[in-house]
């Protein structure tokens, strides 16, 4: 059987239960939270900069922290304790996400190589059949022309110099050449 406690001790006990519930909500209250929010949201915010690399990222750490501290604030026993606990928590948060930033990037799978699906060699293969094709269709000097222009990528110069004839007969060699290429690619095979 439990002996019970004198008068005078469980008349203290309330009092002083009230007196620690007092003094733990001081600092803890939504009101004290919201000065300091208001007082020190630029300065956390700036720590959040520091940590982190985009102002939304910043602004979302900051947010979470306030809602984190107000969460826990019967924990926070000393109003000047509030702000190292928001402080904290910033820290925290930051690099909880740099962390996630870091892992999702591990994460994502190398993209594949620019590589052509079998379809588009398939058709890659036909267009150039139709190109060779069309290529031997042409007169000599075209051909000439057009394979040391675009396949060579000579200056008109420099074919013209390589083929001994003038820059007027390599322009207009090439432009027949061209438009003789287009009606034979056109055409139905």
């Amino acid at each position: 059987m439990i002996a019970p406690m004198p008068a005078s001790r469980s008349a203290r006990m309330p009092a002083q239960s009230e007196s620690s519930d007092r003094a733990m909500a001081v600092g803890t209250t939504v009101d004290h939270l919201t000065e300091t929010y208001r007082a020190h949201y630029r300065s956390l915010l700036g720590l959040a900069a520091l940590l982190l690399d985009d102002t939304a990222s910043c602004e979302d750490v900051v947010q979470e922290a306030f809602i984190r501290v107000h969460s826990a604030r019967n924990r926070v026993r000393d109003p000047e304790k509030t702000l190292a606990y928001l402080r904290q928590t910033v820290v925290n948060l930051s690099r909880s996400a740099l962390r996630r930033r870091i892992l999702g990037l591990k994460l994502l799978s190398k993209p594949m190589p620019d590589m052509a699906s079998a379809e588009e060699g398939a058709y890659e293969q036909l267009e150039r059949d139709q190109l060779i094709k069309a290529m031997r269709g042409l007169q000599r000097r075209q051909r000439e022309v057009l394979v040391l222009r675009y396949f060579v990528d000579m200056t008109e110069a420099q074919v013209a110099e390589a083929l001994g004839i003038s820059l007027g007969s390599v322009k207009a060699y090439g432009s027949r050449g061209i438009a003789a290429l287009r009606v034979a690619m056109e055409a139905p095979a």
